[in-house]
């Protein structure tokens, strides 16, 4: 639901001309280069190397938006239009990096390379649209540009990594596994196990029915399934982010809600309903534990954090659903 908000009243890519193309531009080069700033101040203490790469990158942001405002100033005037990564469907906004917690050198490593795999997409979108020469011909020095920033952010994973630095076809191919797959089946899975876990339990407590009960946690699976499915291949084609197919990404977080949902659903087949409840029970620690850990596995995140967010969270929303079936 707040997926779907979030996306209402976006313009289309494709509707957007010249001058609003180029002040989107601007904008996107201006926060990238605060985020590349703000990476390099963070880096600096334990990483110098890496921090000076990282200052240098922002100052080449600063130089593309120079040529942009030089280009746009001369086409249009000096009045850009106010439009940002948020107005524009098949963008994914940007959380800024100074609202984050720590970062760990693979997660900035990870997120340079997003940047820049999006801005070089966005880039050649934007001057294949495009009719006027000379907004043609930066539109793609820039997209070229943003591709050697995206070759060295591979050059950095794979220099960490030592003796066994993987090949940047290697490295691609499993960031986009984790954009296509993990990251929308993570969304779905942590959606359905927990958002269907107080309706379950409120109809197995208010009914007594092990029947019945399967056939709300069934339709409540099924239903957050399309729900999260059809929202998410709706929220981005993955033309200017790279995230993939939305079909793909669409069946992955609709498949994962609903095998989320159905797995406390499932026990209720069982006739006797405090053994069904106890397996239902078992069965929702197991989900919980599995979000924390892929959420560790592929999103580098601290394993105490997930576990308080997700399975505090679960075990809040099992409670409410109990209390609420035994009022």
């Amino acid at each position: 639901m707040l997926t779907r908000l979030l996306h209402q009243g976006r313009r289309d890519f494709e509707s957007l001309d010249e001058r609003e193309i180029l002040s989107l531009a601007v904008a996107a080069e201006e926060e990238d280069g605060a985020i590349y700033a703000e990476i390099a101040t963070r880096l600096s203490g334990t990483y110098p190397a890496s921090a000076r790469v990282f200052e240098g990158m922002a100052a080449e942001e600063d130089e593309h938006r120079r040529r942009l405002l030089d280009l746009y100033t001369d086409k249009f005037g000096p009045r850009l239009v106010p439009i940002r990564r948020e107005h524009v469907r098949g963008f994914i906004s940007r959380k800024p990096i100074w609202l984050m917690q720590a970062m760990s050198l693979e997660q900035v490593r990870q997120l340079a390379w997003e940047m820049e795999e999006g801005a070089v997409r966005f880039y050649q979108v934007a001057a294949a649209r495009t009719t006027d020469v000379a907004v043609r011909k930066l539109l793609g020095d820039l997209a070229a540009d943003e591709r050697k920033h995206a070759d060295l952010a591979d050059r950095l994973e794979s220099a960490a990594l030592g003796p066994e630095e993987r090949a940047s076809e290697k490295s691609e191919e499993h960031r986009q596994f984790v954009l296509t797959y993990v990251q929308p089946g993570l969304a779905g899975l942590m959606d359905g196990s927990v958002s269907t876990l107080a309706p379950v339990f409120a109809a197995a407590f208010a009914t007594g029915d092990t029947w019945q009960t399967f056939l709300v946690g069934l339709a409540a699976a099924v239903g957050a399934g399309i729900s999260m499915g059809f929202t998410e291949a709706a929220s981005d084609d993955g033309k200017l982010t790279g995230r993939g197919s939305p079909v793909k990404r669409g069946l992955a977080a609709g498949v994962m809600t609903t095998v989320g949902g159905l797995g406390h659903a499932l026990p209720y087949l069982i006739h006797d309903f405090w053994i069904a409840t106890l397996v239902a029970g078992l069965v929702v620690v197991v989900e919980l534990w599995a979000i924390a850990f892929i959420q560790q596995r592929y999103m580098q995140t601290p394993f105490w954090r997930p576990v308080l967010q997700v399975v505090l969270g679960g075990a809040l929303v099992f409670a409410a659903g109990i209390l609420i079936g035994s009022a």
